[in-house]
């Protein structure tokens, strides 16, 4: 397994670095935030060290994609919260603050704040379209 030497999640799996455990399996590990947006903010990682979702395994990212799921219920239960974020970032330009592939479990409460929100405007088709063409030739 690939681990980074300077990562702080990396030091967080190999035990280096002490955390508010919530789950673990073979591929995964879920922690509290200790630098959370709201009560119950609790972190998904894989535990080999995958910068962004651009260097990940197929079978690291459905891992940890099982993981978010019961950790996004149990927070569920235990806190009630009016609604949940899952938020995954990439890159500097996307505030991504770990270069560790990691999911945010951010239960919310109706004006809690918390800027993950844009308004809606209506976009150019043609553009949307242009693009949508430019994206397709990739996949």
């Amino acid at each position: 397994m690939h681990s980074d030497a300077n990562c702080v999640f990396c030091k967080i799996v190999a035990g280096q670095i002490p955390c508010f455990k919530l789950v673990e399996d073979d591929m995964t590990l879920a922690f509290m935030d200790i630098n959370p947006a709201h009560d119950g903010h609790a972190l998904v990682i894989c535990k080999e060290h995958f910068p962004t979702i651009f260097d990940i395994s197929e079978a690291a990212l459905d891992a940890a994609a099982k993981a978010v799921r019961r950790v996004a219920r149990a927070v569920n239960l235990a806190l009630a919260p009016e609604g949940m974020s899952l938020v995954q970032a990439n890159g500097r330009g996307a505030q991504q603050s770990v270069p560790h592939f990691h999911i945010h479990v951010l239960p919310r409460k109706f004006d809690d704040g918390l800027k993950l929100d844009w308004r809606l405007v209506p976009g150019d088709h043609a553009g949307i379209a242009a693009i949508a063409e430019k994206i397709r030739a990739h996949l």
